[in-house]
């Protein structure tokens, strides 16, 4: 992802709301909620993987943006 780089400050940012984006999907398909105590892990692993996935595609969307702006 380092062609898609913006920086330290930027790279934050775009990955809190890539993450928070990540998350609301997936919980509005019914990946997100899972109610059991027993399984807290799960539900904890799903988020991590949810916050990872969303950053890194509007990393990606907005690095592609820039790029092209800047061509």
């Amino acid at each position: 992802m380092k062609k898609f780089s913006l920086g330290t400050l930027g790279n934050s940012i775009v990955g809190i709301i890539g993450g928070g984006l990540g998350g609301q999907l997936l919980g509005m398909i019914g990946l997100g909620g899972v109610e059991a105590a027993a399984v807290s892990t799960s539900r904890e692993l799903t988020s991590l993987l949810s916050s990872l996935v969303g950053g890194g595609v509007v990393m990606a969307i907005v690095g592609i943006i820039k790029n092209a702006m800047s061509k």
